[in-house]
């Protein structure tokens, strides 16, 4: 088993991370490529909530980025996780899911109502999450916008991102 070290992103950090999101994404058919800039313009808005890094032997293997989204019907305290990227050569190995439990435990410290992301039903099932039609993300396939609720709230409603999402470079 790796020694894997997840930590908060620091200063400095930025290449790696950039790097690291670039190289995960790069071979995925469904991804838009811009994941990297996505997290770039969300820290330079300061709305990176949770921004974790997995660290092996000193170099920055994986990353993952929690960000606040809004509800339609206003219900506060709800985030979007994700980009969530670990180096090709290192996948497979647990490094996705030790930032995974990380991020939702962040987010649990800090009281949040709520996560979504956008992913495998599959794999994310597995923390919890769930296809949720009390919310809703446009032009996605329902299946595949996640939910997990952190307590019995009633949040309903269009799901909509930082507008860093639209990043395209």
């Amino acid at each position: 088993m790796m020694n894997i070290h997840i930590r908060n992103e620091l200063p400095g950090d930025e290449a790696s991370v950039e790097a690291v999101t670039r190289l995960a994404f790069e071979g995925v058919p469904y991804s838009s490529h811009t994941e990297q800039f996505i997290i770039r313009d969300l820290r330079n808005a300061g709305q990176l909530t949770v921004s974790l890094v997995a660290e092996w032997q000193g170099s920055v293997v994986g990353h993952v980025a929690v960000s606040p989204v809004t509800l339609s019907d206003e219900a506060p305290g709800w985030y979007g996780l994700g980009p969530l990227s670990v180096l090709p050569e290192h996948q497979g190995q647990g490094i996705g899911s030790m930032l995974m439990r990380a991020a939702l435990a962040a987010l649990e410290a800090i009281a949040a109502d709520g996560c979504v992301l956008l992913g495998e039903p599959e794999y994310y099932g597995r923390f919890g999450f769930t296809a949720d039609p009390r919310l809703v993300l446009a032009d996605v396939p329902p299946e595949y916008f996640l939910a997990l609720r952190f307590n019995d709230n009633s949040a309903v409603g269009e799901v909509t991102y930082n507008r860093a999402f639209s990043a395209q470079a």
